[in-house]
């Protein structure tokens, strides 16, 4: 009796020593990329100069508020203008409606339950999503990867080149946490669980919309699944997604529209989010044109469209690959509808690179080429590409004379 007693004690402990394993090497992997992007933020604070921010050589805690910290905090202060302010011909000028609103407002309800200030809370919150995203991303990765790989994607996220942003004051890191649950969600078939998680990611950064797409990308596949199938069951599978992914769809095209609608509601004009955004730019929005303007502006025209002819095959040639494809249906469609979305309403500029932080399930294509072992040259690199990131992006210098690039 005591024996078997003593084997199904053992037989239980064990799934949770396991348990805690991975989440233990996960969370190692996560601190030591965060040591190294610490390390990076402390040496280009010594090359700071003097900034609208701060005073030369700034410490660590000054130095990770620079550039769209301040708007965050400034939501966190005072919330959102009811009246949006115009410049002296009358066009909408930089406020707060361009930054959504669910990082700030967790921020503040921290503050309101701790006593705690933005510039203790703001940079924790960032951390612990960061962390909380690392252990989701290894899930989903391991849902097509094994235990080493998937570690070692978590891995490439943690190393990337704009990983620093994972611990400022930005939406960056939650939005991470609440992109990854949702691709989780969706990819282990829990359609209806991942709906109230769009809605908060769609409150979190602007992504429903490209979430709206690869989840019309899913219901377009289930469809043609389950009218050239040849196996009943596959069918039968496939035809009971579609109410699901349909539902889903509606969900993210809702909270693609939701925080443009509040702006509205709140400022009563219906252009107040565009607007606010196309600020930045300096001109209206006309989607895919800035991809074909920008490139020719450094090159000319007739190089700039095969810079973009290039950017394109090399897109589809990236989701042919089969490290690509072993990603997953539900991963592989986030990617294929996020660079669509880039393509159609991103101005390329200084910041794309920490735009491309969602592409994150790539990380796993990478961490399986030659069988992981080019991470040991892969990882240095994206070390380096991250200094030189936070030195020349993060960094404030006066390059221009109405400022610096935003990294």
């Amino acid at each position: 009796m005591s024996r078997t007693r003593s084997a199904a004690t053992a037989a239980t402990a064990r799934p949770v020593r396991l348990q805690v394993h991975w989440v233990l090497q996960v969370l190692a992997v996560f601190c030591a990329g965060r040591l190294v992007s610490t390390a990076i933020f402390l040496l280009a604070a010594t090359r700071q100069g003097p900034s609208p921010w701060s005073g030369p050589a700034p410490g660590y805690g000054a130095f990770i508020s620079f550039w769209d910290s301040g708007w965050y905090e400034r939501i966190f202060l005072e919330g959102y203008p009811s009246e949006l302010p115009r410049d002296a011909l009358g066009v909408v000028s930089h406020n707060q409606w361009a930054f959504h609103p669910l990082y700030p407002g967790l921020v503040r309800g921290l503050a309101a339950v701790t006593g705690l200030g933005w510039g203790t809370l703001a940079p924790v919150v960032s951390v612990v999503a960061a962390a909380a995203a690392s252990l989701v991303i290894y899930r989903l990765f391991r849902l097509r990867s094994d235990h080493r790989t998937a570690l070692a994607g978590v891995a490439v996220v943690s190393f990337a080149p704009v990983a620093a942003i994972l611990q400022v004051p930005y939406a960056e890191s939650l939005h991470l946490l609440l992109l990854a649950s949702a691709l989780y969600l969706v990819s282990s078939g829990r359609y209806y669980a991942a709906m109230p998680v769009v809605v908060l990611m769609g409150l979190a950064r602007p992504a429903g919309v490209p979430f709206a797409i690869a989840t019309g990308i899913l219901f377009l596949h289930a469809l043609w699944t389950a009218r050239r199938a040849g196996d009943p069951g596959v069918r039968s599978d496939a035809a009971g997604r579609m109410l699901p992914l349909f539902l889903l769809g509606v969900v993210s095209s809702v909270a693609a529209v939701a925080w443009p609608l509040i702006a509205w509601a709140a400022t009563g004009q219906y252009t107040a989010y565009v607007a606010t955004e196309t600020a930045w730019r300096g001109e209206t929005l006309v989607p895919f044109v800035p991809w074909f303007e920008a490139p020719a502006a450094v090159v000319g025209p007739a190089a700039g469209a095969l810079v973009v002819a290039a950017l394109v095959i090399g897109a589809i040639g990236m989701f042919l690959a089969p490290s690509v494809r072993s990603i997953g249906l539900v991963p592989g469609a986030w990617c294929a509808g996020y660079l669509l979305y880039l393509a159609a309403f991103w101005d390329p500029q200084s910041s794309t690179w920490r735009i491309l932080l969602p592409l994150f399930p790539l990380a796993l294509a990478v961490a399986t080429l030659r069988r992981g072992r080019l991470l040991w040259v892969l990882l240095p690199v994206c070390v380096v590409l991250q200094f030189l990131w936070v030195d020349w992006l993060w960094a404030w210098t006066p390059t221009r004379p109405d400022g610096d690039y935003p990294p």
